[in-house]
């Protein structure tokens, strides 16, 4: 059966700006990190893509090493571009990076020229692309010069392969050096994504926010779930199985302690005087700011993406509940700057 996309797909979404660019994200994108590689099928990742798309989610974030293993995400969401989504690629922002472990030796990680320009050669390939919309140079690299890292991202724009090029956990310093290089050369920094949530604040710590705002650079948060503690599932009694605490890949079963589960008990409690669920107003949360372009999200089911869309209905936070939500979470802070992809 082939697939139409719904024609009332753009009724209830929110979509802004990104930065002082042209380009506007929907409020909420998906991310293919972790959910989508080669234990996923196609029906069940078709399920959550296609009512992505008919619910007005029209950015789809990846990156080389997202799986697992390696590469998966991307061929698998290669799959659903050729067979389903191919008669939408303009209405569809699709974006992936490069700088995380990707390939043995010395030219398959962090920063280089020679690494940026051949995964991104790769990821094309993978996904059947003929350009990305957002290439993004995956994390910051203290031991090649940001010359070369922003040199690469420049020269994929100059050569048609991306549209935007964009950084990710980049601190405040780096962050304004790497949008002066690149602005010098002629292409202007898109996007900046950060890890953000209520329990991991790094960006308004070192001020980054603070400069995106400055320099009009979009910023689109990822994990603002804090790798799903504030979803709510998490307590003492928790059983973990099947979730990224028992996987202990981006989460450790370790950071389950009594503080984050005393705070996630006090933002339950806000949630429901709000008549949201715990997801909708960590996303609120973070969307809340002006600088906030989008809240990237990851779902395993077709169930969470709706309740992650919920939040559609009750973006606004009254100053009373922010100071609650601060007291509340002020002793939970998540030691982890930046979180790791």
């Amino acid at each position: 059966m082939t697939y139409r996309a719904h024609s009332a797909r753009y009724d209830t979404m929110q979509y802004r700006f990104t930065g002082r660019s042209g380009l506007k994200l929907p409020v909420i994108s998906l991310g293919l990190w972790q959910n989508f590689g080669g234990t996923r099928d196609y029906p069940s990742a078709f399920e959550i893509l296609s009512y992505a798309f008919d619910s007005g989610i029209t950015h789809f974030d990846l990156a080389n090493n997202y799986g697992p293993p390696y590469g998966s995400a991307e061929e698998l969401f290669g799959d659903v571009l050729a067979r389903d989504f191919r008669p939408y690629r303009d209405e569809l922002i699709v974006s992936s990076k490069a700088g995380w472990d990707m390939w043995p030796g010395p030219y398959g990680n962090f920063g280089s020229r020679k690494y940026l320009i051949a995964s991104a050669d790769q990821s094309l390939k993978r996904m059947g692309l003929d350009y990305f919309d957002i290439f993004y140079s995956h994390r910051f690299d203290p031991s090649t010069p940001l010359e070369e890292t922003m040199g690469a991202l420049a020269q994929l724009h100059r050569q048609g392969k991306t549209l935007y090029v964009g950084i990710s956990n980049y601190p405040e310093a780096q962050t304004r050096e790497a949008y002066r290089i690149l602005a010098d050369m002629g292409v202007p920094l898109l996007i900046h994504q950060p890890s953000y949530s209520m329990l991991n604040r790094w960006i308004e710590n070192d001020r980054t926010i603070e400069a995106l705002g400055e320099l009009g650079v979009g910023v689109i948060a990822f994990s603002p779930l804090a790798q799903g503690i504030l979803s709510g599932k998490y307590n003492a009694k928790s059983d973990l199985t099947g979730t990224r605490a028992a996987e202990n890949y981006s989460l450790s079963s370790r950071s389950i302690e009594p503080r984050l589960l005393e705070a996630t008990e006090k933002l339950a409690g806000i949630a429901r005087a709000r008549g949201q669920s715990m997801v909708q107003l960590a996303l609120a949360w973070v969307l809340r700011r002006k600088e906030m372009t989008s809240a990237l999200i990851g779902v395993r089911t077709l169930d969470q993406l709706k309740d992650n869309l919920g939040v559609l209905s009750n973006l606004t936070l009254s100053p009373e509940e922010i100071a609650a939500i601060d007291e509340a979470t002020k002793g939970a802070q998540l030691d982890n700057y930046p979180l790791k992809r």
